[in-house]
């Protein structure tokens, strides 16, 4: 029943005219004003006052007219009463001390007593404290009638007593959207002080109160990741959401506001930093050098390019079958670096004579050959496409580059090629034993006469944060949405890492290759596509919709794997993963075809590809790769 009193009484003070509004500001003004020196005079005669006395009335109407001249002059009255922040508060004691100053300058030509220096303090100080501490409780009260008028306000606590806590607490004051319980932080000098009367406590607070708030807010801006990580290990435990400041490098340039709580991006809790320690390696080599990267628009592709084009080559040719993606990548290494030529080249790699030109054209040193078709649910819907852009391009590339006695080429690989379970992952696998072989063809009698020196590589790794296609991005679409998350299982588990560690990774490798190698990467450890989905919830500043708890906000949904999916990937077919200089790459030695009857079999499969036979591609594809798990839908295109 209050509330709904004061819920009336918020609504009623909203819609007073700002003319009225200003009126009223005054006429409280003008009391302050007119009382301050009746009030000095109680205080100095013992609590007694004689109303008749004719140099206090004069004194305090002329101090009236004074004051409110000032007021008006000087834009008093314009500002938002709901916002005053100290800023204005020092504005209003200027203004106090400018009008007492008047008065007491003036007193010497009007039949005032001269005022001491005693009772200038005095006036200046009950002034201020009248015009402003009425201020501050009108402030408050319409900052109490609006959290009111607000059903339920989110309980949290600030984790972090620094100056972007302090600046996170007064913005969220004024907004009034939540009640803050407490500061937390881990320095022991600051703990059990307050900041701005809200108790600062230890990390181990959260255990006890962690039923009685619905959100943490970290305001750490200059966290580095592995103490973030740190925290949001803490916090998860206790399963309360999180949201994040923006970054200092956002708060300096303008571009987000303290209180712009947003979500903790999950690659900073997956992704490693690369070690650095063969940048200069890096550099020596790929300086000056003509590189081309296929599939530059993609996920790893363009960061690739981007990571290269940082070396200083000579030349950095880009070639992807999609416009948008190309044209994207080509203007920013233009803009970003203009001392190396970019050349964007719109083409399929299938075309044997236009690439054969391009790379004798610009004296090509390297290829990185990352254009595939990946995603496996559209590969397995439309495996001819799939297997033709995969397989064909890479055979291609590869036989170029031999008759070209190019440098290197360095094939990307994926995990999905380990015992493959659908038609993408298959094709990949074929794509590597492509490789393996040309590598293989380098050591025959013809190409050693013809001192062949070309070295062909694989590197294979798994999942990609953020890449198009993969779980992160879907599942932030879906939390943007409200939910619910769609996971194929709850026992699914992907190996990830970022984006820039994968292409730092693969450039590096290029620098270990003998020829025929495949390197691994290191992905850390795997992580169950379901926990990544509950701490995608968790950092949105949401909590779980489940039976444990109703009130949730977003619900994970299983659907059953897809045709072609697996529980588990893996990175090695067979034989043992060995070290190499770099801690994060590994190399091993698989079994190859013999190059006859590959050769024959490409050929094929290349025929059945012009036929568009699905039947007979996919019958040869697993005579080829006879650890391949034909799924459900490949098995009916096979009969």
């Amino acid at each position: 029943m209050v509330n709904r009193y004061l819920i009336y009484l918020n609504s009623f003070l909203d819609s007073i005219q700002p003319t009225t509004r200003k009126f009223i500001f005054l006429l409280v003004d003008c009391c302050c004003l007119f009382f301050t020196f009746f009030i000095i005079t109680f205080f100095k005669n013992s609590y007694k006052i004689n109303l008749a006395d004719k140099y206090l009335l004069s004194i305090s109407i002329f101090l009236t007219l004074i004051g409110i001249g000032i007021y008006l002059l000087s834009g008093q009255y314009k500002s938002l009463t709901r916002y005053i922040s100290s800023k204005l508060i020092y504005i209003n004691f200027l203004r106090n001390i400018l009008i007492i100053f008047i008065l007491s300058f003036s007193s010497n030509f009007f039949p005032f007593k001269i005022l001491t220096f005693s009772e200038i303090i005095y006036a200046l100080f009950t002034l201020s404290f009248l015009t402003i501490s009425w201020r501050l409780i009108i402030r408050d009260i319409l900052n109490y009638l609006k959290k009111i008028k607000i059903k339920k306000i989110p309980k949290v606590v600030i984790y972090g007593a620094g100056e972007a806590g302090a600046r996170l607490q007064a913005s969220l004051r004024i907004s009034g959207k939540y009640q803050i319980v407490a500061f937390i932080d881990d320095s022991k000098i600051l703990t059990n002080r307050n900041l701005n009367g809200i108790q600062i406590r230890f990390p181990s607070y959260l255990n006890r109160i962690k039923n009685d708030i619905d959100l943490v807010l970290l305001a750490i801006p200059s966290l580095e990741n592995f103490e973030l990580k740190k925290i949001i290990e803490n916090i998860k435990k206790l399963n309360i959401p999180i949201l994040q400041v923006p970054s200092i490098d956002d708060l300096v340039s303008g571009q987000a506001k303290i209180d712009t709580l947003k979500p903790i991006k999950i690659e900073k809790l997956l992704g490693r930093e690369c070690i650095e320690e063969d940048l200069q390696n890096l550099k020596k080599y790929y300086e000056g050098k003509n590189i081309c990267v296929t599939g530059a628009g993609g996920s790893i592709g363009s960061q690739l390019s981007r990571e290269i084009s940082n070396l200083s080559p000579k030349k950095l040719i880009l070639i992807d079958m999609s416009e948008p993606n190309l044209y994207a990548i080509n203007k920013e290494l233009m803009q970003k670096n203009k001392r190396v030529e970019v050349i964007p080249i719109l083409c399929n790699c299938n075309n044997y004579d236009l690439i054969k030109k391009l790379f004798l054209k610009n004296s090509v040193d390297i290829v990185l050959h990352a254009a595939a078709y990946k995603h496996v649910s559209l590969v397995e819907e439309n495996p001819i496409s799939g297997l033709s852009n995969n397989i064909l391009t890479t055979r291609i590339l590869c036989k170029i580059c031999l008759e070209l006695n190019i440098d290197k080429f360095l094939l990307v690989s994926t995990d999905k090629a380990v015992r493959p379970a659908n038609v993408m992952g298959a094709s990949k696998r074929l794509a590597e034993l492509i490789v393996q072989d040309y590598s293989n063809r380098t050591f025959g009698e013809d190409n050693k006469k013809n001192k062949v020196h070309s070295k062909f590589s694989v590197v294979r790794f798994g999942n990609v944060l953020g890449s198009s296609g993969s779980v992160i991005p879907l599942f932030k679409e879906q939390i943007s949405k409200g939910g619910p998350i769609t996971v194929t299982h709850p026992e699914v588990i992907r190996y990830f890492m970022t984006i820039k560690e994968a292409s730092q990774l693969v450039l590096h490798a290029s620098l270990l290759t003998n020829g025929g190698d495949v390197f691994l990467l290191d992905m850390g450890d795997p992580v169950k596509i379901k926990d990544l989905a509950e701490q995608m919830i968790q950092l949105s500043g949401l909590k779980l919709l489940n039976d444990s708890n109703p009130n949730g906000d977003i619900e994970i949904v299983y659907t059953g794997l897809r045709p072609g999916e697996k529980l588990y990937e893996e990175l090695l077919i067979d034989g043992n993963a060995l070290n190499t200089s770099n801690k994060f790459i590994f190399r091993v030695n698989e079994k190859s075809l013999s190059s006859i009857f590959l050769e024959e079999k490409l050929n094929l499969l290349e025929k059945y590809f012009q036929e568009n036979d699905t039947k007979n591609s996919l019958a040869v594809l697993s005579e080829l790769i006879p650890e391949w798990s034909i799924s459900k839908l490949s098995l009916k295109k096979l009969q």
